[in-house]
């Protein structure tokens, strides 16, 4: 579902597996138990671009503690680092075509104004393409002969970002498009003509429009005065179509195709889940569709051209988090989750069928069968909504051994608890915590109608879908119902103020990570390139300059902090554009006046969500001491 989650943290990532309805009851046991600074041993990769010979790949890993490029020799499997840094964080984007040059992006201090760099192969040096002080750049491709790149910055005004394209020979910058309007670029044909831009209308509602360069006409796609949430993919080989995701007249998104010349859709593909992609290869020949299907990705192959679907290994529990298909379409790369290891890459062989995984970021200290698989849970809601959620059982857990337990809040409004890793989680199992991940109303991945519940009710009706997860937890016979915290990360860090506000008695602790405590004050102070979507972000929210206010200020904890009184936990990152250092500063204070325990952990090198290990190690490590000491140790039970 496409929808306006400005306050998604994401590297706070949630997670999910299996598909049950209710609890297991394994046989307990007592697992080995690790450090935080083993589980963090572990490494985090993303990305994967091919080089054009088809024999490397471009990643981004943390494997040094913080994130940097790297190569992978497909055929041997090793790797080696292309960037060395100790600071600031690199992402890899792709290989200039035709060489081992790279693009990569970087900002400062986890302030969001990321640069697109330039580094040369065997070159120490390094060029920065988008240089402006606050100036924030988006890698978007490149032409059709590769000899230049596409990209997006806000460097004409902070509000919107242009398009532009830069000659891979002198890498001088040319406007393509002046974005006037926040009508965002999101897909250009190869022949140039066309462009495909997107304007948000409300957190729910998107309307795609086709420029035609050539005659300098603007066509609407979807149809008119319908909400719907719609998002280009791509055009076609021969430029005549838009490949684009919509929910007109759905509950959940599918494929379409806009026929340019002659102004038709047809539907390409829908299921009974929404559609979250589509990758085309580069010549057409395979089309790769990835479908959102009780929290995970799977995938669906295809021939483009007959349109049937081709045999593919099967991925067991695992979710897809990214596909990318090399020029020669010889090879795909998969990016594959699953609840006991962080993201691995996979390089898939048309030819030879073979799926060879190319890294392991486990770390082998830690031995798999002590952590953790997730399994889909679903209760009953104040209204008898059924509610999904994603919930691990720790090893330890019996009648015999009542555990305690944390109810995990997702970043939003409107991010999902879904499959994959976040090492605190298998953290927190491992030392004997129930987790309990919560997709409560207005979460995505369930229909439109599910997504829009919270609409202009956040704080409420959603709220109460967390407090009914610590019921449910509470009815469980090996849960400690007396020792329930609650806990989140931005708009879930809100989510546990809020907790701990209306609902004071709720909740033995709660753990705030970077969350949003008085709305009046960030939904006015938004970063400036959020400015094609204010209007739909006050849409879904909440407008401060209107009588919306009264709302606004009924759900900000901040002003009714002084109702606090169980033990809170706040994590902030200095630098955060989206919640701002002020926001935890204030909420601190006023529940320490009320004389409850307040820690209070600030990161002067980190934005909205952690990047560094070291920080994740020293915060994610405190949650732990934190919890043992006002749910488990509070209980009377032992602290190991």
């Amino acid at each position: 579902m496409a929808r306006l989650s400005l306050f998604i943290l994401v590297t706070f990532i949630v997670i999910s597996c299996g598909d049950t309805s209710e609890a297991t009851a394994d046989a307990s046991r007592q697992p080995k138990q690790y450090s935080i600074e083993q589980f963090y041993k572990s490494s985090q990769i993303g990305g994967g671009a091919f080089s054009s010979d088809d024999n490397f790949m471009l990643v981004s890993s943390n494997e040094s503690g913080i994130f940097n490029a790297y190569e992978i020799n497909i055929a041997s499997g090793d790797k080696r680092a292309l960037t060395s840094s100790t600071k600031e964080s690199v992402f890899a984007n792709d290989y200039v075509p035709g060489t081992r040059n790279i693009i990569y992006s970087s900002d400062k201090g986890g302030n969001e104004n990321d640069h697109l760099i330039l580094k040369k192969a065997g070159d120490s040096v390094v060029k920065d393409l988008t240089p402006g002080e606050k100036e924030k750049a988006f890698h978007a491709g490149w032409t059709r002969d590769k000899t230049k790149m596409y990209f997006l910055s806000n460097r004409r005004d902070p509000r919107f970002f242009d398009l532009y394209q830069m000659d891979t020979t002198s890498w001088v910058a040319k406007l393509v498009y002046k974005n006037e309007n926040g009508f965002d670029v999101n897909a250009i044909s190869d022949n140039q003509r066309y462009l495909a831009l997107v304007q948000n209308i409300t957190s729910t509602s998107t309307n795609i429009f086709v420029v035609d360069r050539q005659t300098n006409q603007t066509v609407r796609v979807n149809s008119d005065s319908i909400e719907t949430a719609n998002s280009p993919i791509q055009f076609s080989l021969d430029n005549n179509e838009l490949y684009y995701l919509t929910d007109e007249g759905s509950e959940f998104q599918y494929i379409m195709k806009y026929n340019i010349p002659s102004k038709t859709k047809e539907k390409v593909y829908s299921t009974n889940w929404d559609v979250m992609g589509m990758t085309i290869s580069y010549n057409e020949k395979y089309r790769v569709i990835y479908v959102n299907e009780d929290a995970k990705n799977r995938l669906y192959l295809f021939d483009h051209k007959t349109g049937k679907e081709l045999e593919f290994p099967k991925v067991a529990d695992g979710d897809i988090k990214g596909v990318d298909i090399s020029r020669s379409e010889k090879k795909m790369r998969l990016t594959i989750g699953d609840s006991k290891s962080p993201n691995n890459i996979y390089v898939y062989d048309f030819d030879s069928k073979d799926l060879k995984r190319l890294t392991n970021t486990l770390n082998p200290e830690i031995d798999a069968n002590d952590l953790v698989s997730a399994e889909i849970v679903k209760y009953k809601s104040f209204d008898d909504l059924e509610i999904p959620a994603v919930y691990y059982k720790p090893h330890q857990a019996s009648a015999d051994n009542k555990v305690p337990a944390v109810v995990l809040v997702h970043g939003g409004p409107g991010g999902q608890a879904r499959v994959g890793y976040f090492s605190l989680v298998q953290f927190l199992v491992n030392h004997g915590y129930a987790v309990i991940d919560v997709n409560n109303r207005g979460s995505s991945g369930y229909g439109k109608t599910f997504f829009k519940m919270d609409n202009r009710n956040h704080g409420d009706k959603d709220l109460k879908d967390v407090i009914w997860a610590k019921k449910y937890l509470s009815s469980l016979p090996y849960i400690d119902s007396s020792s329930i915290g609650v806990m989140g990360g931005s708009y879930g860090g809100y989510m546990t103020l809020a907790a701990l506000s209306f609902h004071p008695d709720e909740f033995k602790a709660g753990v705030d990570i970077f969350g949003v405590a008085n709305w009046l004050r960030t939904l006015k102070e938004i970063p400036p390139y959020w400015e094609s979507f204010k209007k739909a972000l006050y849409e879904e929210i909440g407008d401060p300059n209107t009588e919306d206010t009264v709302r606004l200020k009924k759900y900000s904890p901040l002003l009714h902090a002084s109702n606090i009184r169980k033990p809170l936990m706040v994590l902030q990152g200095a630098n955060d554009p989206r919640v701002l250092k002020v926001e935890s500063d204030e909420i601190v204070e006023a529940v320490k006046k009320n004389g409850v325990p307040v820690e209070y952990v600030v990161f002067d090198d980190e934005g909205h969500g952690f990047i560094k290990k070291e920080n994740e190690i020293k915060g994610y490590g405190q949650i732990l001491t934190f919890l043992d000491k006002h749910l488990r140790a509070s209980a009377g039970q032992t602290i190991k």
